[in-house]
């Protein structure tokens, strides 16, 4: 635990010495919120859905470049020989680094917290158990991608061929669900229940489903695995 706190902290002070982080977060904000209130003053109407469904797609392109450098710089630069000589372990040394980026994609949600103040604030009826729910479903999309990018980023020590990489995963477990009509019935199931989106629509709904919650834990746990493989094939190479 030690050891994952100290990779962690280190990996926050990196991203917030650095100008990277306050991008990003300016970013995210600015993006979202010119959706967010394009129906709010053009159709002078506007609820908690609309910046719901738009956060995904913002994710597909941020979080990939987010989570591009986690390993991959560390590869380029030669302090992946240095930790393989330390008394870390990879899951240890993976899951400090997947938290940071994690932490940081928490935090640019929660600059969207400001948009739900406006709504409270014009005397919008808010269902406050759907809005919940719908932020712990974009956390959930949001971790699922970053373990996306931690794998990605184990793959290749160039930071533009992790952010591709990424970008091109993420985008397939996205676009599944919406791609049904073109794969055979007997699949359409599978594909359905592998895409992101789908599970998250679900919860969003103000529904905590026990499924969708090992979905997505699953899938976390599987590319963050796939992490620490790629750092013992390094090993032995």
């Amino acid at each position: 635990m030690r050891n994952i706190l100290a990779i962690y902290t280190k990996e926050l002070k990196t991203y917030f010495n650095a100008p990277m982080a306050y991008i990003f977060l300016v970013i995210f904000a600015v993006v979202n919120g010119y959706f967010f209130t394009n129906t709010f003053f053009l159709f002078n109407q506007s609820n908690m859905r609309a910046l719901f469904n738009i956060i995904p797609l913002v994710y597909l392109f941020f979080i990939p470049a987010v989570t591009m450098s986690l390993i991959a710089r560390e590869k380029n630069v030669g302090t992946i020989e240095i930790v393989h000589t330390m008394p870390i372990k990879d899951g240890e040394f993976i899951t400090g680094k997947f938290l940071a980026a994690f932490t940081l994609i928490l935090v640019g949600l929660g600059t969207t917290l400001l948009h739900l103040i406006t709504l409270m604030n014009v005397g919008m009826n808010i269902d406050y158990g759907a809005v919940l729910t719908g932020y712990l479903g974009l956390a959930m999309v949001g971790a699922v991608y970053t373990s996306v990018g931690t794998f990605s980023s184990s793959i290749t020590d160039n930071q533009v061929v992790a952010f591709i990489i990424g970008l091109f995963i993420v985008l397939v477990f996205f676009l599944m669900d919406k791609m049904l009509i073109f794969v055979p019935a007997s699949m359409a199931g599978i594909i359905q229940y592998l895409s992101v989106d789908y599970h998250f629509s679900n919860i969003s709904r103000g529904v905590i489903d026990s499924r969708n919650l090992i979905y997505f834990a699953s899938v976390i746990g599987f590319f963050l695995l796939m992490t620490a493989r790629m750092l013992e094939i390094r090993k032995w190479r």
